[in-house]
């Protein structure tokens, strides 16, 4: 699939098992946020956009049974099957969402819109969406203020390079009031609990860039989170770890 970037293709396609064992899932009070925010019931259509291994479609599932996920990456198509053998999963990019125009009461991207935030994307997003659709961007966000969670930050960033990410917020550039409004942002408190191999590890052995580094560098990497997870009084004698989160949704409605 072209128009990807090679960090997501290269890193999602060699560690999606990884990604879904490591990777947070969502607070339930977001079911909450998106039957009343975004205005999905039981008869609502939803696109998934990006959708990954399925952990947010899952939550979806919960709210209605009409949802077409969309995910370039084959690996995570593949991974995303195992976990929902029941729901559709088609190829297809922001920019080519496969369904017909005006299709979708709302369209969710979680852990996913900083990688295709375009005005091409955003049009094609307003395309699918019915007159009064919503259109909702979710992000589990590392929360730094945890020192173990901020040295987690120094190991990865060094390898990040051009990679889109979130946190530096260029995402929000595409928006310009062409297509959709100004944001409403929620916020929720989550964590991830497991064992330290789950939600510290495979966690960062996830991360794109991580995953698609040589194997001396990645190796690398994976030394010093297991030397973090050794030396530091938090976590070295604990049988579970809670890995701080918030999450943040933005919600969009779309302009005519």
């Amino acid at each position: 699939m072209t128009g990807v970037h090679q960090s997501a293709q290269k890193g999602f396609s060699t560690q999606a098992t990884t990604y879904t064992q490591g990777r947070p899932d969502y607070p339930e009070a977001l079911k909450t946020w998106l039957a009343k925010s975004l205005a999905i019931g039981a008869d609502s259509s939803v696109i998934d956009l990006g959708a990954g291994t399925g952990k947010f479609t899952r939550l979806l599932t919960a709210i209605t049974p009409n949802i077409l996920a969309v995910e370039p990456v084959a690996a995570m198509r593949a991974e995303f099957i195992k976990n929902l053998p029941a729901l559709r999963v088609l190829e297809g990019t922001a920019e080519a969402i496969p369904c017909e125009a005006q299709v979708a009461d709302a369209v969710t991207c979680a852990q996913a819109f900083h990688w295709f935030a375009s005005e091409a994307a955003l049009a094609e997003i307003h395309r699918s969406l019915k007159p009064a659709g919503q259109l909702g961007l979710i992000w589990n966000v590392r929360d730094e203020s945890v020192d173990w969670v901020a040295a987690l930050t120094e190991i990865m960033t060094p390898f990040e390079g051009d990679t889109p990410r979130f946190h530096n917020g260029k995402w929000r550039e595409a928006f310009t009031g062409r297509y959709f409004s100004a944001p409403q942002l929620s916020c929720f408190s989550y964590s991830h609990v497991g064992t330290a191999e789950e939600v510290i590890f495979k966690r960062v052995m996830s991360v794109s860039f991580i995953a698609a580094l040589p194997a001396g560098q990645n190796e690398g990497v994976a030394r010093q989170v297991r030397d973090l997870i050794a030396g530091h009084p938090a976590l070295r004698d604990g049988q579970t770890v809670a890995f701080p989160y918030q999450t943040q949704a933005y919600r969009y409605q779309r302009l005519a």
